[in-house]
Parts: structure tokens; C-alpha cells; sequence
């Protein structure tokens, strides 16, 4: 009897031994949970994210100066390309995660991705080390206006490198964070704990990487040299993909389940073309696969929902049965989840411009004030976004060790607050943001005009610290905006459109780019007309950024109200471990303890 206990003991021990996600390794063969995943997969990739992000932010924290003063370009021309190039690195994410699900899978999509990626920035390093790829310096004395400007071929190198950095990355965003979280099985109640925090202490992996690039890197280019300034982030890029590789037995994986945006467009498709078609009553007459075809897949199967009813006549079965005429019930509800959260992500859009203001406009307002910090030093200005990710670190730990164990007893959520108030509250900051910058501005403007310092290189007798408040409070809005963004995204997608969820999140910051872009030319033109001296000129201490800022704390208020309408409407997604149905079919012993379980998932309402 006893040796018939340990018999059926140990099969079952065995199975509990391997991942319950349908997460697999590089071959394709189910993982051990002991052996794969978790904090020790995560710390390689983490790695990875605190070298890349100084190898970005090297570029990005300081492009506004070197395409100023080295370039000569103007403020608005040189911001709107700052803008640009963000919002194409943003965007990029959009084809790296379709290549990711679709076809190669998140590790070889974010290998391939990472070596263009290093060759952009190899590119860009000559770009800004070699003479005859930049123009000559501008003489002391001499007026912007009238400095030499870049070639054509100097311009187009230069801009090359910036946008083959932008295609690499669009490989690389989308799946490093989504493969990190994929370490984590929601199937087992210790990790799927541990996958709460890992959000939190990814975006702290992120901003320690930036703060160095942010005060260290900065000081090297504008004090030292661009080539070392740009040299070495170059270097930390090809670290970080090694220590990546390094990792590479360790991490789990999920397997490409196919095109996510062809599944969504077979939906959408099918239902227009039958748009005439009774959805029958109960949802059981719709069209569905069995759970073992599931299984065999890897996929996950998921219950039908009352949400965008229009789309279930999809899954209404008539004579034809091609894919873009039928689809499954588990197909529709992957795309109304997906649909679902474009409306949160439209109102995310206006928010993410802050992230643009920071390395352009409130750098430039830096240029014009007293940055000595004792006899022999003066801070660079790019070197204030250091506070924003000074405080950014300090808040994101205080959120995660203070505020969420403290709120949770009340609550009973394990996040403490759901993800949409974590993102309320921080576009109620950034309007905060926006008000105060304009304010500090109108100070600065008082201060030029009561010493009679216009010129455009005037510099004013008022500490660049005036400035601290909107970076510190930038860096605690985005505590709560980008990493409640980043996890909801994620959070909310289909087990099989999760690369694709996360660029919701870099689509949000990549139009919100060029959002800036338009909002800054716009307002630089309008403002111009009938022969006004416009608010955002050349010459800042003539300018009336405070107009500006003070627009846009307008436009976040707008925007805010939006928020709140959508996001009391928002139906969220049941966590998948909560409703796993407990069928575990037989086929997986034939797979060599296939881990594949499924769950089925009933959305609830969430009363924000």
C-alpha cells in the first residue's frame, strides 16, 4: 500500500516540479521550476536593462545640447528633432512585437534587434568623434544665426545612426520587460507574488542605469569629450548584451502563437462582414475549440464575456468556416481585451509629452542660469534629469515598502490600489508639474527683465536650482504614470499578445512624442502671428514659456477629466491563477509533463 502511495506521489510531484504557464525552453521542451525563472533568470536581465538604459539616456539626456551647439540648430527645430527621433524609438516597439509573437519569439527577436541596435550606436560614436562628420565650432562672439551649419551628409550620418538606434530598439523595448515577467509562473503563488513587485523593481533597475548616464556621462560630454560622452555608452550597450547571453540557460520562454494583429483583424473582419448575423442567446452556441486542442497548443482558453457584444458575431457559426468568416470565442475576448485598453491608452498620449519637456525645454531654460556650484564647477543641465530619477528611485521604493502594505490592509488589493488609480494619481502630478514649471518660468522671466539681461546668451543671476521642483516632481509623477502603464498593459493583455500589450505602452510614449512636436510648432507658429514675438523663440529670456506651460496644465486637466470617465467604465481582465479550472488533462503526461493547464477568465468589474 505504501509503495502504491509513493507510485502515484511521484508523478504528481514531478509534474509540480515544471512550470504551469506554458512556459518552454529555447528547444521548445517544458522547464523546471527549480531551475529556470524567477529572481536568478531576472537579475541577468535586469543587468541587461541598467547598462542599456546608460547607453540610451548617454544619447537622449543630452541630444537637445549637441544639436544646438554642435549642430546649431535652433531651440524649436532641435526639440521637434529631439521629439521625433523619442517618438520613432517609441514606436519601433509596434513591429518588434509582432516580429516577437508572430514568428521569431521574444529571445532571438531581442538577440537580432540588439546587435542593430549596437551598431547604431558604434555609428553614432564616429558620427560625433570624426571632424569631417561635423561642423566647424562656432566663434566665440558670433550669433547662432550666423554659426556654419552641418553639411548635408554630415546631417543625414548623424541622423542615420540616431534612427538605426530607433529600429534596434524596437526589438529590444517590447520583449526585455515582457521576458522578465515571463520568469514569473501565475500558476504558483510564490511567484505570482514576487511578479507584483517585479514591475516596481524593474523601472528602479531602469532609472539606476539613467541616473548615472543623467550626472556621470553628461558632465564627460559637455566637460571632456562627446567621443568618450558617446564612447562610453557604446561600451555599456555591448556589456549589457553579454550579460544578457549570460543568462540564457536560465530563462523561461513563451512560444510564438501567431500574428496577433492578423487574429485581431480576422475578428473585426469577420464580424463587419456579418454584421447582419443573430448572435444566438447563449454563448455556448458560439464557436469554440476543445480544451485539449488548447493543450496541444499551448494556449490558453478563455470564457466568453458580455463586453463588445458586436464582435461576438465573429464566433457566430453560419455555412462558412474560413478564419476571416469564423472565429473562435478565445479569438474574440483576446481582441476586446486588446481593444478594450485603447482608450486608456489614448488618454496617456498627453502624458507622455512631460517625458519630452524634460530633455529639451527645461534643459534649455538651465542654459540661461547661474549654474556654478562653488569656484570651479558649473552643473550641466542635462544633468538636472537627475533628479528625476533621483526621486523617481526614492518614490518607487517608498510606494512599494510603505504605501502598498500600509493601503492593502484597507483595500485587500495585493498592488494596494488598482492600476488605474496609481495612473490617476500621477496625471493629477504632472498637471502639478506643469503649473509650477510655469511659475518658476514667470519668476525667471521677472529676473531677466528686471536686469535688462535679453540677449540670447545672457546669462541670469538666479541659481539653475530653481528648477529642482518640476524635475523632482516629474520624477515622482512618473512612479506612478509610467510603471502603472507599463504593468497595466502588460497586465491586461492575452497570455499570447503579451509583447504586443507592452507596446501599447511605447506606442503611448512614442505619439506622445510626436504630440510634442506638433503641440511645440503649433503654439511656436500660431503665437507668432499678426506680429507677436510668439512664446517659444531662439532666446528663451524673451520667450514666454510660462504661457506655455500653463497651456498645457490646461490641456492635462482636459485630458484628466477623460481619464476619469474611461477608466470608471474599464471591465479588468480575472488574474488567470484565480479562476484556473483545475483541468489538467492527460495529454500532458504524454508530453513529458506538459505544463500546460488552463484558465479560464471572467471579467469582473473593478469599482476604481
Amino acid at each position: 500500500m505504501a509503495a502504491a502511495t509513493a507510485e502515484e506521489k511521484a508523478p504528481a510531484r514531478l509534474e509540480e516540479d515544471y512550470t504551469q504557464d506554458g512556459t518552454v525552453d529555447l528547444k521548445g521542451r517544458p522547464v523546471l521550476r527549480s531551475k529556470t525563472g524567477k529572481w536568478k533568470a531576472c537579475s541577468f536581465i535586469v543587468g541587461y536593462e541598467v547598462f542599456e538604459r546608460m547607453a540610451y539616456y548617454g544619447i537622449a539626456s543630452n541630444l537637445v545640447q549637441y544639436l544646438t551647439e554642435k549642430l546649431h540648430e535652433g531651440i524649436v527645430n532641435s526639440s521637434n528633432n529631439v521629439s521625433n527621433w523619442v517618438g520613432s524609438v517609441w514606436m519601433t516597439p509596434l513591429a518588434g512585437a509582432y516580429i516577437a509573437d508572430a514568428y521569431l519569439g521574444r529571445y532571438w527577436t531581442f538577440v537580432i534587434a540588439s546587435a542593430i541596435y549596437l551598431l547604431g550606436m558604434v555609428l553614432i560614436t564616429l558620427a560625433v568623434s570624426v571632424r569631417a562628420l561635423r561642423p566647424p565650432p562656432c566663434p566665440v562672439g558670433v550669433d547662432d544665426a550666423n554659426c556654419p551649419r552641418a553639411t548635408k551628409l554630415q546631417l543625414d550620418i548623424f541622423f542615420l545612426a540616431l534612427y538605426t538606434i530607433a529600429v534596434g530598439t524596437g526589438g529590444t523595448k517590447p520583449n526585455i520587460s515582457t521576458m522578465g515577467a515571463d520568469q514569473f509562473d501565475d500558476f504558483e503563488p510564490k511567484e505570482r507574488h514576487h511578479k507584483l513587485s517585479f514591475f516596481n523593481w524593474w523601472m528602479f533597475s531602469i532609472f539606476f542605469g539613467t541616473l548615472f548616464s543623467n550626472t556621470f556621462l553628461v558632465y564627460i560630454q559637455e566637460k571632456v569629450s562627446w567621443t568618450i560622452g558617446y564612447g562610453l555608452p557604446t561600451i555599456g550597450l555591448a556589456v549589457s548584451i553579454l550579460v544578457f547571453l549570460f543568462g540564457t540557460p536560465l530563462y523561461r520562454h513563451k512560444l510564438p502563437s501567431g500574428s496577433p494583429i492578423t487574429r485581431i483583424l480576422q475578428v473585426y473582419v469577420a464580424a463587419l462582414r456579418k454584421w447582419k448575423v443573430h448572435i444566438p442567446g447563449d454563448p455556448k452556441e458560439l464557436h469554440e475549440l476543445s480544451i485539449e486542442e488548447y493543450v496541444s497548443n499551448g494556449r490558453t482558453r478563455i470564457d466568453h464575456s458580455p463586453s463588445f457584444s458586436f464582435l461576438d458575431k465573429a464566433a457566430t457559426r453560419t455555412d462558412q468556416t474560413s478564419p476571416w468568416m469564423l472565429c473562435t470565442v478565445t479569438q474574440v475576448e483576446e481582441t476586446k481585451q486588446m481593444t478594450k485598453m485603447v482608450p486608456i491608452l489614448i488618454t496617456t498620449l498627453l502624458p507622455s509629452t512631460m517625458l519630452i519637456q524634460a530633455t529639451t525645454l527645461f534643459i534649455k531654460q538651465g542654459n540661461t542660469l547661474n549654474r556654478s556650484m562653488g569656484p570651479d564647477f558649473d552643473i550641466p543641465p542635462a544633468c538636472l534629469t537627475s533628479f528625476i530619477t533621483i526621486f523617481m528611485l526614492i518614490s518607487i521604493v517608498i510606494y512599494d515598502r510603505v504605501f502598498v502594505p500600509v493601503i492593502r490592509r484597507y483595500t485587500k488589493n495585493p498592488r494596494g490600489i488598482t492600476l488605474l488609480q496609481r495612473l490617476g494619481i500621477g496625471l493629477v502630478i504632472h498637471i502639478i508639474v506643469l503649473i509650477t514649471a510655469s511659475f518658476v518660468e514667470r519668476k525667471r522671466l521677472s529676473v531677466a527683465r528686471e536686469h535688462n539681461l535679453l540677449r540670447q546668451h545672457d546669462q541670469l543671476p538666479l541659481t539653475i536650482f530653481i528648477l529642482l521642483p518640476q524635475f523632482a516632481l516629474t520624477g515622482i509623477a512618473d512612479n506612478f504614470v509610467e510603471i502603472a502603464k507599463l504593468e497595466f498593459f502588460y497586465d491586461q493583455a492575452p497570455e499570447g499578445m503579451k509583447s504586443m500589450g507592452t507596446s501599447y505602452f511605447t506606442t503611448s510614449l512614442g505619439i506622445g512624442s510626436f504630440l510634442a512636436t506638433f503641440l511645440l510648432t503649433t503654439v511656436a507658429n500660431l503665437t507668432k502671428r499678426n506680429g507677436h514675438k510668439g512664446w517659444v523663440l531662439n532666446n528663451l529670456n524673451v520667450s514666454h514659456l510660462d504661457y506655455y506651460y500653463a497651456f498645457m496644465a490646461g490641456l492635462s486637466f482636459i485630458n484628466l477629466l477623460c481619464f476619469l470617465v474611461v477608466a470608471k467604465f474599464f471591465v479588468y481582465n480575472d488574474d488567470v491563477a484565480q479562476k484556473k479550472t483545475g483541468l489538467e488533462m492527460n495529454t500532458a503526461s504524454s508530453q513529458g509533463y506538459s505544463n500546460n493547464r488552463i484558465s479560464q477568465n471572467t471579467p469582473h468589474l473593478d469599482l476604481n
